[in-house]
């Protein structure tokens, strides 16, 4: 049950004097622990009862004595409490429910922790209501981004071994550069440049982005940290800007993400070319340890030394089993000269008798090949030409002879067959004045003009009678006659 402020049980006066006294009374001032407990009983008193408070978590971190501290705010209106849950209600799954953005249900108490006078939220019992507004963001943003391709593992640029020069984006003041320095100069010699940003409140994202565009214009600055100490969800929260998260993805520089502590992540975790736990291990990340160079040069040479030893001893020994097996080099290459000789005589003989024997065959081939050389093959070929040509030329006057007497056989078949040859022996061709041969009585009318042709003319005639019988005698007459 709450209780209205006017029915809170404060007493902040001391109680009154006497009307009689003649002087006014000074009020009696409360003690900070008196105060502290008024607060606390008016606290108890009003809020006699669990109740359920719904938020958004912020800032969640495990204390060594095992409680678990966090920040609870409200998405709606600018209103946050801090909250404790002490280890003897913490079980697994509100370790794993209370993270940062989400957003859950606490059952408790109002609480006033005098020592260091703060109002919180003792709470001993948590429920999951939904996801918070900032967690939904980021996660949207975060996808976004990983859509783009701001985060992919293949753009990655590797970290140089041994930088020139080293930028460090972070406060001028605060532990990081120290840290930072402490660490770049126990390793070894390092050449750090600082380029301040705030790393919290408004306007920190655009000062990195400002702090990031100056380290890239330096040419000799190979590789830089960008980081902060740990801190709340909200302390971080300028690194995950989207501006500044695109701004470590297109750096020309290789980038290195140092914020917070190792359970921190933010979006330019992802963004970076490399992410460290701490701004420490950024330092050790790019710092080559001169010591530990040092050293494994030395093992190195040690190394070295022994196995040229071990080449060297190798070495001898076989040489000396080699001289030992070769024995006198003179006697050696003597044996090999006469070798040698022996083999160049050989070698002489073989190639003069096979030098005799190719010429023998040659002078055979030469004999073998006389008439088939080409003078003497085309002498035989021409006089072939000659006689093949003598022969076709009576072939052709043959064949021509022949020819000509089937052409004078055929021509004279032909005159035989020819009707001017029948013309010749006294015969005649009527013709109607269309051209056409005369065959019959019914062809002509009395009073036609008809063509006559004779062997030698074209003659002109009129018809002045038609005798039917005339055509039968005279059509039997000469089939009598050629009879005959």
């Amino acid at each position: 049950m709450v209780r209205s402020p006017s029915s809170l049980p404060l007493d902040f006066t001391a109680r009154a004097q006497p009307a009689a006294a003649p002087e006014p009374e000074v009020p009696r001032a409360l003690t900070v622990g008196e105060l502290d407990r008024a607060i606390k009983r008016s606290l108890d008193v009003s809020f006699d009862a669990p109740l359920w408070v719904e938020g958004e978590v912020t800032g969640a971190r495990p204390a060594t004595s095992g409680h678990l501290y966090f920040g609870f705010k409200d998405d709606r209106e600018d209103a946050s409490i801090d909250v404790a849950i002490y280890k003897t209600n913490l079980t697994p799954r509100i370790r794993a429910m209370v993270v940062d953005g989400a957003r859950i249900r606490l059952r408790g108490k109002p609480a006033f922790w005098a020592p260091r006078g703060r109002l919180q939220f003792v709470a001993e019992r948590a429920e999951p209501a939904g996801r918070g507004a900032l967690l939904e963001a980021l996660e949207r943003l975060k996808a976004k981004l990983t859509a783009e391709g701001l985060f992919d593992p293949a753009k990655k640029r590797p970290i140089p071994v041994e930088p020139r020069r080293i930028g460090v984006v972070t406060s001028k003041t605060g532990a990081v550069i120290h840290d930072i320095c402490k660490v770049a100069f126990r390793r070894g010699a390092a050449r750090l440049l600082l380029a301040p940003a705030l790393v919290q409140g408004a306007g920190a994202a655009a000062s990195i982005r400002r702090a990031m565009a100056e380290l890239s214009r330096v040419p000799e600055v190979d590789v830089i940290i960008v980081g902060r100490g740990g801190g709340s969800a909200d302390d971080l929260s300028a690194f995950n800007d989207e501006d500044l998260v695109r701004a470590v993805a297109s750096c020309p520089v290789p980038v290195i993400s140092a914020v917070g502590h190792e359970v921190d992540v933010t979006l330019t975790d992802f963004a970076a070319d490399a992410r460290a736990a701490t701004p420490s291990q950024a330092a050790e990340m790019v710092v080559p340890d001169a010591r530990a160079r040092r050293q494994a040069l030395a093992h190195c040479r040690a190394r070295l030394v022994r196995a040229a030893h071990a080449r060297v001893r190798d070495g001898a020994r076989r040489l000396a089993e080699a001289q030992r097996r070769l024995g006198d080099p003179r006697l050696t290459l003597a044996s090999f000269q006469q070798t040698l000789d022996d083999r160049v005589a050989r070698l002489g003989a073989s190639a003069r008798a096979a030098i005799a024997s190719r010429a023998g065959r040659l002078a055979s081939v030469e004999r073998r090949m006389g008439h088939l050389h080409p003078s003497v093959r085309l002498g035989h070929e021409a006089m072939r030409i000659s006689s093949l040509q003598a022969r076709l030329a009576t072939q052709m006057r043959a064949k021509v002879a022949r020819c000509a007497g089937s052409v004078r056989e055929l021509a004279a078949g032909l005159d035989a067959m020819s009707p001017l040859g029948v013309l010749a022996r006294g015969y005649a061709i009527a013709t109607t004045a269309g051209g056409r041969a005369v065959r019959d009585t019914g062809d002509v009318r009395v009073g036609d003009t008809i063509g006559v042709r004779v062997a030698r003319a074209q003659l002109a005639a009129r018809v002045t009678s038609v005798d039917p019988d005339a055509g039968d005698a005279a059509t039997r007459g000469p089939r009598g006659a050629e009879g005959r």
